[in-house]
């Protein structure tokens, strides 16, 4: 039972992540001047590096959900946004620990809270450490169920020996 579950727990793990990727770059790619001033809220990065990353990062998270939505280049996709998601994770924990006051800009927005705002870093690093554990099982487990890569060919097994038997 356990070895034709991970197939579909993969699909979960894919479409949960791929989704969150599109959603989170999307809101950001109509505004890019607003994911500029997120990126350089956490002061992290060297100004120009801050810039380039706050112009290139939506449009990153909706390729790399798209192929995770789609299931195509699974592994390498997933190794992609995992690092992403450790890295928000990580400036998020940056932020709170050097108490810095930001919305964490991962849907849009971001820079200094305004006042009475509180910053929800615990709930934002949750989320984000639980969608970094959703993209290693979609690294170790690729492609799961209706993924281009099984169409073509692309491998990915899900970790499952298809001559064992289910039972």
């Amino acid at each position: 039972m356990a070895r034709t579950a991970i197939p579909w727990v993969t699909t979960v793990a894919r479409l949960v992540l791929g989704g969150v990727l599109i959603a989170a770059g999307a809101l950001k790619i109509g505004n890019p001047a607003d994911s500029v001033v997120a990126v350089k809220a956490y002061q992290l990065l060297p100004e120009s590096i801050a810039v380039a990353v706050g112009y290139a990062l939506p449009i990153l998270e909706i390729v790399v959900g798209v192929l995770l939505v789609v299931g195509l280049l699974t592994r390498a996709a997933a190794v992609i946004a995992a690092l992403l998601m450790f890295a928000f994770v990580f400036g998020i924990a940056w932020a709170w620990a050097n108490g810095l006051r930001i919305d964490c800009g991962c849907f849009g927005g971001g820079g200094q809270l305004g006042a009475g705002q509180e910053p929800t870093y615990l709930l934002d690093i949750l989320r984000d450490f639980g969608l970094v554990l959703l993209g290693a099982w979609a690294v170790r487990f690729p492609p799961g169920r209706f993924a281009l890569d099984g169409a073509l060919g692309l491998g990915g097994d899900n970790g499952v020996d298809e001559g064992e038997d289910e039972g």
